[in-house]
């Protein structure tokens, strides 16, 4: 018969240098099977939310009264350099974000966890006899009614520093123990959590910086070069009137800053319609809009949406005096086939965009500065439309042996002034 108050001592050593813990030996074996559990559906759960949760459960399932759990973990994100999540029974989990800038960063350095960062071992708090002020989220623990706090850091193997908490209601509190079972889960709780965060940082830079579908088809193993995806899609060319003149006396910060309030409004129309950024070509960028498979004019049609939105909210940020200079911007639409390619040399490859009507919507974006029209079609893309674009004209573009014709959107008809209020009374 197995002595349950007999101890094992762990051969694990943990990462803050503290000395090994002794876990009671019938808890050993549970110990173990959560341990297995994180190593192996654990690290393939799909939402980080569930492996907050599942290990909660797991833990209250042998007797440790976990009744609320926390994470802290850095990112790689161009809006955010952390995320923490909350894991409550009551309340399930929730996520918090928090931005880059100075506001996170002194939240940061009064939170417990750049104490256990700064001093590499964990942080035990009996609450009754913690002080309210030794941190910001002592007196929402009181309130809430729990009496235990632990605070472990994460440390990765790519130099970031994460954590985790623990909090119980349990009157004893934490027992040492439960302390030593914490102790022995950290290793494999790390190490999963280090995998699936490299995983999503790796989906989400690649998805920053090529783009929806290149991203997908760059993590599906198509790496090699001279593989090439053809996309049946409406194309959209756009860029910045003058900015060579308007950013010739800029610093480079100011230039960055140009160009994002520029993007600001380019972007987000485009991806309201369904098209993808595929390329950011210094004053301007490249979109394509899929074609669904019917050819029917459902990305004609969204490409054009969303070309006129951004051409408004320009006109919007200029009148709010966004810019320093008022800017103006060219778009080119066209429709017709869209080539990934892998191209470069020997291991380093760029995941690009080429063919024939990429290159000819770029040539058409030159005419919008020679015609000064914001927006042009090709004849290709207006075949998709059910309006009236007006013909401006039969145009030769460079490289192509034949002239194009050429369209702009039909203009709307000026909306009708209001009467005065007195002659509609009169």
């Amino acid at each position: 018969m197995v002595d349950e108050e007999k101890v094992v001592p762990l051969p694990t050593a943990f990462a803050d240098g503290s000395e090994t813990k002794d876990v009671p030996l019938g808890a050993l074996q549970p110990c173990v099977a959560i341990r297995d559990w994180l190593l192996s559906e654990g690290a393939r759960l799909e939402r980080a939310d569930d492996l907050l949760a599942g290990l909660a459960a797991r833990l209250n399932g042998i007797g440790v009264p976990v009744d609320r759990a926390s994470t802290a973990i850095d990112t790689l994100h161009s809006e955010y350099s952390g995320v923490g999540r909350v894991w409550t029974p009551e309340a399930g989990s929730t996520v918090r974000l928090f931005p880059h800038g100075e506001a996170s960063e002194k939240a940061y350095r009064a939170s417990p966890f750049f104490t256990v960062h700064e001093s590499g071992e964990w942080l035990v708090l009996d609450l009754a006899g913690t002080p309210e002020e030794a941190y910001a989220v002592i007196p929402e623990l009181k309130a809430e009614g729990y009496t235990h706090y632990i605070v472990a850091p994460l440390f990765f193997t790519n130099g970031t520093r994460n954590g985790i908490t623990f909090a119980t209601r349990a009157p004893e509190g934490f027992r040492d123990e439960d302390v030593a079972i914490l102790r022995f889960m950290m290793p494999a709780l790390a190490a999963v959590m280090e995998m699936r965060l490299v995983n999503k940082q790796l989906d989400h830079v690649l998805r920053i910086y090529v783009g929806d579908e290149p991203h997908r088809a760059i993590l599906s193993g198509d790496i090699r070069r001279g593989q090439v995806k053809r996309i049946r899609s409406a194309i959209l060319f756009a860029d910045m009137r003058d900015y060579t003149r308007i950013s010739a006396d800029m610093t480079p910060e100011e230039a960055v800053d140009l160009l994002n309030v520029f993007f600001d409004c380019l972007v987000p129309p485009i991806e309201r319609e369904g098209g993808e950024v595929l390329k950011y070509l210094g004053d301007g960028l490249l979109a394509i809009f899929r074609e669904p498979g019917d050819d029917l004019g459902g990305a004609a049609k969204g490409a054009l949406t969303a070309a006129e939105a951004a051409l408004a909210a320009l006109d919007e940020a200029n009148a709010l005096h966004q810019f320093t200079v008022p800017v103006a911007a060219g778009i080119a639409l066209h429709h017709g086939e869209a080539a990934y390619g892998n191209v470069g040399s020997g291991a380093r490859l760029d995941f690009t965009v080429i063919g024939r009507d990429v290159n000819l919507a770029s040539r058409l974006s030159r005419l919008n500065r020679m015609l000064g029209e914001p927006l042009l079609m090709s004849k290709p893309f207006v075949d998709f439309l059910w309006g009236d674009p007006e013909l401006v004209g039969v145009h030769p573009l460079d490289g192509f042996p034949e002239p194009m014709a050429v369209y702009r959107p039909k203009a709307k008809p000026a909306r009708p002034a209001r009467p005065a209020l007195h002659l509609l009374r009169a």
